[in-house]
């Protein structure tokens, strides 16, 4: 159960970032300082994960009965935006370079990031959060291919 929670969390998570991110838009015409920088992202990252974690919070009151719980969560989770932060930082920028961030950062979590979580988990005995990895890692490996492939493809 542990589990399933987990990856439910960890794709919420980065389906709600990256739907908030993608509707910030331009690029800032002053490069920021490297700490203000490292500042918005680490926002981003904690606002994405509230928003998920509140989610699932109110789903699992929903389901528990407690419908003032769960709409407490969601107007909560509503609040955690990471647009503005997205936009001052500069993140999106035109579709190719989007799609090349999308690339560097997919083929980090197979080939670095899900690869050592899973061999780690597996050392220590965590066989089932290992095996949960390696099927996250096999998914972040299908979007990176569909991330490389659209970057060849002709606008539609």
């Amino acid at each position: 159960m542990k589990t399933r929670v987990l990856k439910a969390a960890f794709i919420f998570t980065i389906a709600a970032g990256f739907f908030m991110i993608v509707s910030a838009v331009g690029h800032r015409e002053t490069p920021l300082q490297e700490a203000t920088t490292d500042n918005l992202f680490a926002a981003m990252h904690g606002e994405a994960f509230a928003y998920a974690k509140y989610m699932l919070y109110a789903g699992h009151a929903r389901k528990a009965g407690n419908e003032y719980l769960a709409r407490l969560f969601e107007n909560s989770a509503n609040t955690e935006h990471i647009a503005e932060e997205a936009r001052l930082a500069g993140l999106v920028g035109s579709d190719e370079d989007s799609l090349k961030d999308a690339v560097k950062g997919e083929s980090y979590e197979v080939e670095t990031m899900y690869r050592e979580f899973s061999e780690k988990a597996a050392s220590a005995g965590d066989s089932a959060v290992a095996k949960q990895f390696e099927e996250i890692r096999q998914d972040e490996m299908k979007h990176r291919d569909a991330f490389s492939a659209a970057l060849g493809q002709p606008k539609q």
